[in-house]
């Protein structure tokens, strides 16, 4: 298929995957870490300690390492002095009610702020500096400081820092460590985080005990919620009473520039940080809620399409029992034409004209169109042709499959037309069982039930899984809700002046099949399946050969959307086709597919780090969802149960190769890149299945 060919097959879209996928676990992982999901840390178990701390800090609960000693220093707040501070936050429930309160009172404070919150809520950050409050450091995570290694510590440290930046244009020298109140509290492993910070530049701000008054001057501590609103009002009433100043940290203990503008590359590196952190966790609730919404959906179009494979099993009842009960209308035994476009399939050709010779419909026309083979086909079907008169071959120079089908119905003598692959089997009653539902005349075209013949190996199971979950399911579907998108190639009845209407078999697009079935359904006709006309065809046997045949079939599906797409806004059969079938395949064929590399991502990352147990629910029930439609389905199509086994492995390997084939698709068609048909290398097992175990 000349049209389409191309040196190389693109290879950009690897890297995009691979850039995309990558971008997506490194949001995640920095949410998690934000949200205490990866690598939290223990939350102490008492608030004071067993034994002395190792440091006296009798002096006061501010505490600093001195410039000219090198030692450490204490300093209290001057008599009728308050310092208050606010651990967490900034929170947008109880934060700006307490500035509000602040305000009121004219009174001043100091916030520790954890620099996750400060990048998710940066307007209450610079509010919290306009109205004259210090800012001080939390963490990044609230994370409890002790015992951890040197480099997690100042990770904590320089995030948090980062975030004030970024948020406001500011840096701090005013520390708290989370899980502390007093300096009694400060001993131990506490002490070690607090002593390396110290050696770092920080002022270690702990508080005093409740019992201390504040006549002599205090630092009070208040857990941000909105219980520290109310605290907070009580404490500003009974103080004014007192003429207590309320005052930060810094402000009381005389010392300048606790808090500090930084410099512009600071704020730019802690914009950096911001925005980042704010496109991660948005990233993650989004990949949330879109999991969610993809499980509804998913579970949505099972249930519709059970519904529906039920609501077409009566209506085949119905027609049958009409059938047999009505002699007045016979079935339909008009003579048909089929044809078989053929390149280079010796291996197969003869089983396939056999088994239509062998039909149990007695006026037959079987046409074989060699396009160019340069193997043993035309010799093998002209042998046919001179065994068998009802076998016309015709040869031409290799022009693609639209074009071979196209010669084919130049030639064929009657009215109804059969289109089949050359690799395709047919069950001897298949020809009669797929006609019958032209005796309507509003059908223009009528699918026929595939089957994979090769179904040996797991590969070959998978692929029959498929056929008999995906495709054959939604075919009922697509029949009763009259917006059958594709009559596969493999098996499929059409009316010749139908063909003709719309102009024969278009070579606009890899997917000549749905192409066809949609100009079709544009053009006013009804589209059906007949689920009782079987073939069997030969699937892929390696993965390269089934990537590349599914590449080729989801890049032609996606050129046929686009061709088509204006059905969506027509009215008939083609709105029917536009608003249905199109939709339909763009958002499960197309965009879900898409997303599900990302999905996998985040399911990964929930299995590590939001609990094995959860994901493991989750995996079960999906499992058990797709097993009940697998054993439904398999019942619906009289097939035995045994391939099931293979399904929960298919889950991970088979359907993320068709996950890639859609990315792979959808990115070569934004490429504008043009596709090479692919042909599949053929062995002639088509009739595997149908030799050990019959149809029936």
């Amino acid at each position: 298929m000349t049209r389409h060919a191309l040196s190389r097959d693109p290879r950009a879209h690897w890297f995009l995957l691979s850039l995309t996928l990558a971008v997506a676990a490194t949001a995640l992982i920095f949410s998690g870490y934000g949200r205490h999901e990866i690598a939290p840390t223990a939350t102490p178990s008492t608030t004071t300690c067993a034994t002395e701390p190792t440091v006296s800090f009798s002096g006061g609960p501010v505490i600093r390492q001195s410039p000219k000693t090198g030692g450490v220093e204490t300093t209290e707040m001057p008599g009728d002095t308050v310092a208050l501070t606010y651990d967490g936050g900034p929170d947008p429930a109880w934060t700006p009610r307490l500035l509000d309160l602040l305000k009121s009172h004219d009174a001043k404070a100091t916030f520790f702020l954890t620099g996750t919150q400060a990048a998710a809520h940066p307007d209450l950050v610079r509010r919290i500096k306009r109205e004259g409050h210090e800012i001080g450091s939390h963490t990044y995570t609230d994370a409890n400081l002790a015992g951890l290694s040197k480099p997690r510590t100042n990770l904590e440290l320089s995030l948090s820092q980062n975030t004030l930046a970024g948020a406001a244009g500011i840096g701090t020298h005013l520390l708290r460590l989370p899980h502390t109140t007093t300096t009694g509290t400060l001993c131990g492993s506490q002490w070690e985080a607090a002593r390396r910070a110290l050696i770092d530049g920080y002022v270690v701000v702990a508080a005093d005990g409740p019992n201390r008054s504040s006549q002599r001057g205090a630092v009070r501590q208040f857990v941000g919620s909105p219980a520290a609103v109310s605290e907070t009002e009580q404490l500003l009433t009974a103080g004014g009473a007192h003429d207590l100043t309320f005052t930060s940290v810094g402000h009381g203990i005389g010392m300048a520039g606790a808090t500090y503008e930084v410099s512009a590359p600071a704020r730019w590196r802690g914009a950096a940080v911001v925005g980042a952190q704010q496109a991660a966790r948005g990233f993650a609730d989004a990949m949330t809620w879109l999991l969610a919404i993809a499980g509804v959906i998913t579970v949505l179009r099972l249930v519709m399409l059970f519904t529906v494979a039920r609501i077409h099993v009566k209506r085949v009842r119905v027609k049958r029992s009409r059938r047999r009960g009505a002699p007045r209308h016979p079935p339909l035994t008009d003579p048909v034409s089929v044809i078989v476009p053929a390149y280079n399939e010796e291996a197969g050709i003869e089983a396939t004209i056999r088994s239509l010779l062998a039909s149990t419909h007695e006026y037959i026309q079987v046409i074989v169109v060699d396009d160019g083979s340069s193997d043993r086909t035309f010799e093998i079907a002209e042998a046919m042709q001179v065994e068998d008169k009802r076998v016309m071959v015709v040869r031409q120079p290799n022009s693609g499959k639209a074009a071979a089908l196209n010669t084919g119905l130049a030639w064929a003598h009657f009215d109804i037309v059969v289109m089949i692959d050359g690799d395709t089997v047919f069950e001897p009653d298949a020809v009669q069982h797929l006609i019958q539902p032209l005796a309507d005349p509003r059908v223009g075209a009528v699918s026929g039930n595939t089957k994979v013949g090769n179904r040996q190996g797991v590969l070959g199971r998978w692929q029959h899984l498929e056929y008999v979950i995906g495709f054959n399911l939604d075919r009922r579907m697509f029949d009763i809700m009259e917006c059958m998108p594709t009559v596969p190639g493999a098996i499929g009845a059409f009316r010749r002046d139908a063909l003709v209407g719309v102009g024969g078999v278009s070579e606009d697009t890899l997917a000549e099949d749905t192409d066809l079935t949609m100009a079709l359904c544009r053009d006013g006709w009804r589209v059906v399946y007949e689920e009782k006309a079987i073939a069997w065809t030969e699937a892929p046997a390696t993965v390269k050969q089934l990537w590349k045949q599914r590449y080729r079939w989801c890049y032609g599906t996606l050129q046929a959307i686009w061709k088509h797409r204006r059905a969506v806004f027509e009215r008939g059969q083609s709105g029917k086709l536009g608003r249905r079938g199109l939709i339909y395949l763009l958002v499960f064929q197309t965009v879900l597919p898409l997303l599900a590399p990302l999905v996998d991502v985040f399911a990964l990352y929930g299995l590590l780090f939001q609990g094995a147990g959860q994901a493991l629910v989750v995996w079960l029930g999906f499992t058990a969802i797709q097993v009940f439609s697998a054993v439904y389905a398999l019942r619906l199509d009289r097939e035995k149960f045994e391939p099931l086994w293979t399904l929960p492995l298919q889950i991970f390997v088979y359907r993320q190769l068709m996950y890639l084939v859609v990315v792979q698709s959808v990115v070569t068609a934004l490429l504008g890149s043009p596709l090479r048909w692919h042909r599949m290398q053929r062995t002639g097992s088509a009739t595997d299945t149908l030799e050990r175990q019959p149809a029936g």
